[in-house]
């Protein structure tokens, strides 16, 4: 039986919009974006297989290619697409010259900017003197467990871009958002130097897989 054939309550685009996206499962919105299935498949059976397959919508969505009958480049290219589309709606939650009042937000811009890399990535927040976000940069790439912060390039950074505040943030690819001994030391080393110069070290955020950990809310800045 196809889809057009099911109760009207029960087709993905349907149930959308009779009751809200929220009230999908991860198979029933990919069935939407793939429209059609295959001979034998409705478009829910292959989102469900292909789920199965990757081991979950985001090993799916980060998949360079996908091989699946059913699944040629035109699904491909419309998977990827609306990922990038989400991406691209949660970065806009922080636009230039937004004032930075939300730490949830923050967060939020954050971990969607550095959550997904392999490796550990420190970045950075410029703000003005009334916590506007000037730019974002990503400063230090390191290994799988650490990035070599310097300092003085980020002093550079700070003063180029004349920032009167600064945001710190690096992620752990572990998973882990403890900070360790060397987080520690480092976001004192930097809170100083940026200190000598006149620039606020407002927080430092760590980065895991779902969660966000932050200096200054745990009192140690």
């Amino acid at each position: 039986m196809t889809i057009a054939n099911w109760p009207l309550a029960e087709r993905p685009r349907e149930k959308l919009l009779l009751y809200g996206e929220k009230n999908l499962s991860d198979a029933e919105l990919l069935a939407i974006f793939f429209c059609t299935g295959t001979r034998g498949k409705t478009a829910l059976d292959l989102a469900r297989e292909l789920l199965k397959e990757y081991g979950g919508l985001k090993k799916l969505a980060d998949a360079d290619s996908i091989k699946k009958k059913g699944l040629g480049k035109a699904k491909y290219a419309m998977l990827k697409a609306a990922v990038e589309l989400g991406r691209r709606y949660l970065e806009e939650d922080v636009p230039i010259g937004e004032l930075l009042t939300n730490s949830h937000l923050t967060k939020r811009f954050l971990a969607n900017r550095l959550k997904d890399h392999p490796h550990e990535v420190f970045a950075c927040l410029f703000l003005d003197n009334l916590n506007r976000m000037i730019c974002y940069e990503e400063l230090f790439h390191g290994t799988i467990n650490e990035s070599n912060v310097y300092p003085r390039e980020l002093v550079k950074r700070g003063l180029k871009h004349n920032a009167a505040k600064v945001i710190l943030a690096h992620n752990h690819p572990s998973g882990s958002i403890t900070p360790s001994e060397t987080d520690r030391e480092a976001t004192h080393l930097l809170q100083k130097a940026l200190a000598l110069v006149g620039i606020q070290t407002i927080d430092h955020i760590i980065i895991g897989h779902h969660q966000t950990f932050s200096f200054a809310e745990a009192g140690l800045l």
